[in-house]
C-alpha cells in the first residue's frame, strides 16, 4: 500500500483511539497524546515537503497547515491539530491514488519491446534474452515478430513493416544483404537476421534514449494550488497576527490559522482533476495524472501524425492507368493474379481490387520475389512484374516520363508499376484512406478550443499535402525524421501531439501533451505519451480536452469557493466568534462542500453503442460491400464509350447488385436503424435529408435498371450517355450518403 495511504490509516487509527480514550475512559492525557500522535507524522511530512519546496525556489501553500498544526500543538489544542492532520493526509492519499490509478491502466499497453530472441547455436535454435545478443549472432525472426536488434538479412528476402519507425504505411521488401532495423515487424515468412549490433546499440534503443532526452526538456508543472499561496499565505499570517495583536488572544490567532488551513486548496484540485481523469477514461482515454490533465486543458495547437492516425494505415487501389496497347482490366487482372501468392499489404490491396472488379484471376507460376519490393512470374504464359519504380528500372524497364499515367503516378500517394511481356503496361495507384471519424474529430477539436491543426509526418510531401488539403489543416510538415518532428513540436507551443508509431515517440515526449494511439500503436509511443487512446478513434481526444477544461475550471471554482468561505470564517475567528475546535469543524464542513462541488467534474455524456435492434454492425458491413460496388460502377462508367467498352452483361450485373444489396440495405435502414437513430439525435425529423437521399438513390437505380431492361446486346450512343451519367451520379450520391450516415451514427453514439 502506498505510504500516503498508510499515513492516512495511521492518522485515523490514532484519532479513533484518542476519541475512545476521551469518551469511554475519560483518560484526557492519553487522549491528548494520541491526538498529537495523529498530527505529528503529518506535520513531519509537510515540513519535509515545505523545505524541499523552499529549496526549489518556491513557496508551498501547505506551510499554512504546518503552522496551524504546530500552533495547535503548542496551545494544547491536540484534537484541532489532529483534525488538520486528517485533512492534509486525506488530500495526499487522494492525490497519490489518482496518479497510481491513471498509470496502472497503461501496463498492458507497454509490451512491444521484444525480450526474447531465437538464436542459431550450431544445429539448434535457442531462445535467449535480447540483452544477450551480440554482433555476429545469427537469429531467427518468426512471422509477426519484431526484429530485436539491427542486422543484415541473411538468407531470403524479408517483407518488413517499418511503419512504426518511418510512418510509411506500405511494407517493403529487404533483399539478402540489406540492413534491417530493430523495431520493425516481420510481415512475411521466417527470416534469418545476422545481428550487426547489440540491443543497446540498435535503432530501437536509440529512439528510446531520444524520448528520454526530449522528455527531460519539458518544463516542470507547478501545482495550481501553489499559485494561490503567493497571496493566501501572507493574508492568513497577517490576519492571525492582527487578531493576536488587537485582541491580545493567541487563541484567536490559532482559530484564524485553523479555519485558514488550506484544505480547499489541498483537496479541491486533486479531487476535480482525478474526476477529470476518470471522465476521460470513460471515453476510452487514459490521462497519466492530474498534471497531464492540466496541460491538456491549456493546449491551443494539435499536431497529428498522418499514417495510422489521420488515415487508416491500410492502402487501397484508387486507379488503374494502362499505357498504350493495354487495357485497365488486363493490367489489373494480371497483376492481381501474380500478387495472389504474396501476403504483402500492397499485394492484398491489388488482389482485392481485382476481385471487386470480378476479374478472372489465374494461378501464376515461376514466381520469385524481386529484391527491392515486388514480384515477377508467369501468368497464363505471359511474363509479369509488379513493383516499385526502382524495381522495374533495375530490371531494365524504361518507365514513361511524359504520359498521363506518369503524371498521375507522381501525384499519387503510392504506386505499383506493372510490366507485361517485357513492356511497361501501366500503373496501379494506391492511397491510404482517411479515417471516417477524422473530419468530425478535427471539427470537435476546434470546438473544444484548438485553434491550429498541423500534420507532421515522415511520408512523402505530395501524399501529405493531399490529405492536408482534404481535411483543411492549417499547416503540413512532410518528409520528417523523428528529430524533425521534435523541431516541429517545439515551434508550436502550447500543443498536443498525436501519433501511433515508434517514430512518433520522441515528438510525443517533447510536446506539452503527447497522445498515443494505444489501441494499435507502439509501446514506445504509449510510454512517452501523457495521454493514451485505448480505442482506435481519434475523435475521443476532443472529449478528453473538454473533460480536462471542465475539471480545471471546477478545480479553480472549488478553490475560489473554499477560499471565500475560509476568508469569512477567518474574519469571524479574528473577531472572536469562532473558537479553534469549532473552526476546525467548520473547516471540515467547507471541505465537504468543496469536494462535493469538485465531484461535478465526473458529469458529462458518455458514448454508448446503439441498441442491437438498430443493426449497426450489419449497416457498416453493408457499407463495405457498397464501396466495392461503387468501385465497379466507376470503372464501368469510365469504360462506356472508351476503347475498352463495357458489355451489357457487365452493366446488368451491376444493376442486379443494386437490386440485391443497395435497395434492401436502404429498406432495412428505414425500418430498423433510422427510427432509433432519430430518437437518439432528437429534434424535428433529424433524418429527413437521409431519407430524401434514399429516395433519390432508389429513383436513379430504378432508372438505370429500366434502361437496361429495354436494351438488347448493344448500347446506343444516347443510352451510353445516360447510363454513364447515372453511374457517376449514383457513385457521388451513395458516397455522400455513406459518409453522412456514418457521421450521424457517431453523433448518436455521443448523444447516447
Amino acid at each position: 500500500m502506498p505510504h500516503r495511504f498508510l499515513l492516512l490509516a495511521a492518522v485515523l487509527l490514532a484519532m479513533v483511539a484518542g476519541a475512545a480514550a476521551h469518551l469511554l475512559f475519560q483518560a484526557e492525557l492519553a487522549a491528548r497524546l494520541l491526538f498529537l500522535l495523529a498530527a505529528l507524522p503529518v506535520a513531519a511530512l509537510v515540513a519535509r515537503d515545505t523545505i524541499r519546496t523552499l529549496l526549489g525556489g518556491a513557496l508551498g501553500v501547505d506551510v499554512v497547515a504546518l503552522v496551524a498544526i504546530a500552533a495547535a500543538a503548542a496551545m494544547d489544542e491536540s484534537f484541532t491539530a489532529s483534525l488538520i492532520a486528517l485533512m492534509v493526509a486525506g488530500g495526499g492519499a487522494l492525490e497519490e491514488f489518482a496518479e497510481a490509478r491513471a498509470r496502472r491502466e497503461l501496463t498492458a499497453l507497454v509490451s512491444r519491446t521484444p525480450r526474447i530472441a531465437h538464436r542459431h547455436e550450431g544445429a539448434d535454435i535457442v531462445d535467449v534474452e535480447v540483452a544477450a545478443i551480440a554482433a555476429g549472432d545469427l537469429l531467427l525472426v518468426k512471422p509477426g515478430e519484431i526484429l530485436p536488434v539491427d542486422g543484415v538479412i541473411a538468407d531470403t528476402a524479408a517483407v518488413l513493416d517499418e511503419s512504426a519507425l518511418t510512418g510509411e504505411p506500405l511494407p517493403i521488401t529487404r533483399a539478402v544483404g540489406d540492413i534491417a532495423r530493430s523495431g520493425t515487424v516481420n510481415a512475411g515468412g521466417p527470416i534469418a537476421l545476422r545481428a550487426n549490433a547489440s540491443a543497446e546499440a540498435s535503432t530501437y534503443a536509440a529512439v528510446v534514449r531520444l524520448v528520454q532526452s526530449a522528455e527531460g526538456e519539458r518544463p516542470p508543472m507547478v501545482r495550481l494550488a501553489d499559485q494561490w499561496a503567493l497571496w493566501f499565505l501572507p493574508a492568513t499570517l497577517a490576519t492571525a497576527g492582527a487578531a493576536w495583536a488587537l485582541a491580545g488572544s493567541a487563541e484567536r490567532a490559532l482559530a484564524v490559522l485553523v479555519v485558514a488551513t488550506p484544505c480547499p486548496l489541498i483537496l479541491a484540485a486533486p479531487v476535480a482533476l482525478v474526476c477529470g481523469v476518470s471522465r476521460a477514461a470513460r471515453l476510452g482515454v487514459i490521462v497519466k495524472g492530474g498534471g497531464a490533465l492540466e496541460r491538456l486543458a491549456r493546449v491551443r495547437t494539435a499536431l497529428f501524425d498522418k499514417t495510422g492516425t489521420l488515415t487508416t494505415g491500410t492502402p487501397r487501389i484508387t486507379g488503374v492507368e494502362p499505357l498504350d496497347g493495354f487495357t485497365a482490366d488486363e493490367v489489373l487482372r494480371l497483376a492481381g493474379s501474380l500478387e495472389q501468392v504474396s501476403q504483402h499489404v500492397v499485394a492484398v490491396a491489388i488482389v482485392a481490387a481485382a476481385r471487386a472488379a470480378k476479374l478472372d484471376l489465374s494461378v501464376p507460376d515461376a514466381v520469385v520475389e524481386v529484391p527491392g519490393g515486388g514480384l515477377s512470374g508467369n501468368v497464363g504464359g505471359r511474363a509479369v512484374t509488379v513493383g516499385s519504380a526502382g524495381l522495374l528500372e533495375e530490371a531494365g524497364f524504361a518507365l514513361p516520363t511524359d504520359s498521363a499515367a506518369a503524371r498521375l503516378a507522381t501525384a499519387a500517394a503510392s504506386v505499383s508499376w506493372v510490366a507485361i511481356g517485357g513492356k511497361v503496361a501501366g500503373a496501379l495507384l494506391l492511397a491510404d484512406r482517411i479515417r471516417p471519424e477524422t473530419p468530425r474529430a478535427l471539427r470537435e477539436l476546434r470546438a473544444a478550443g484548438v485553434t491550429r491543426i498541423v500534420m507532421v509526418t515522415g511520408d512523402r510531401a505530395a501524399s501529405a499535402a493531399a490529405v492536408a488539403a482534404t481535411l483543411g489543416l492549417d499547416a503540413v510538415h512532410a518528409d520528417l525524421t523523428p528529430e524533425g518532428k521534435i523541431e516541429a513540436v517545439r515551434g508550436e507551443r502550447p500543443c498536443l501531439m498525436i501519433g501511433d508509431g515508434i517514430n512518433d515517440a520522441p515528438a510525443l515526449a517533447a510536446a506539452d501533451v503527447g497522445v498515443a494511439m494505444g489501441a494499435r500503436g507502439a509501446a514506445a509511443a504509449a510510454e512517452a505519451a501523457d495521454v493514451v487512446l485505448l480505442v482506435d478513434r481519434i475523435d475521443r481526444i476532443a472529449g478528453a480536452i473538454a473533460a480536462a477544461k471542465r475539471a480545471r475550471a471546477i478545480a479553480i471554482e472549488s478553490m475560489a469557493i473554499g477560499m471565500g468561505l475560509s476568508a469569512l470564517a477567518m474574519a469571524a475567528a479574528a473577531a472572536g466568534y469562532l473558537p479553534p475546535v469549532w473552526g476546525a469543524i467548520l473547516q471540515e464542513g467547507i471541505d465537504v462542500a468543496v469536494i462535493l462541488n469538485a465531484l461535478r467534474a465526473l458529469r458529462g455524456p458518455t458514448p454508448s453503442a446503439m441498441p442491437a435492434a438498430a443493426g449497426v454492425p450489419r449497416v457498416l458491413e453493408d457499407h463495405g460491400g457498397l464501396r466495392v460496388l461503387m468501385e465497379r460502377m466507376r470503372r464501368a462508367a469510365d469504360r462506356i464509350g472508351s476503347d475498352e467498352p463495357v458489355t451489357v452483361e457487365d452493366l446488368r450485373a451491376i444493376g442486379d447488385d443494386m437490386t440485391t444489396l443497395l435497395l434492401p440495405h436502404q429498406v432495412a435502414e428505414e425500418r430498423d436503424t433510422f427510427p432509433i437513430l432519430a430518437r437518439r439525435l432528437g429534434g424535428h425529423d433529424p433524418l429527413g435529408a437521409m431519407t430524401r437521399m434514399h429516395e433519390e438513390i432508389t429513383h436513379l437505380a430504378t432508372r438505370f435498371n429500366a434502361i437496361l431492361d429495354a436494351m438488347d446486346t448493344t448500347i446506343a450512343p444516347a443510352e451510353a450517355r445516360e447510363l454513364r451519367r447515372l453511374l457517376y451520379v449514383l457513385d457521388a450520391v451513395i458516397a455522400l450518403h455513406l459518409a453522412a450516415e456514418e457521421e450521424l451514427l457517431a453523433q448518436a453514439e455521443e448523444a447516447g
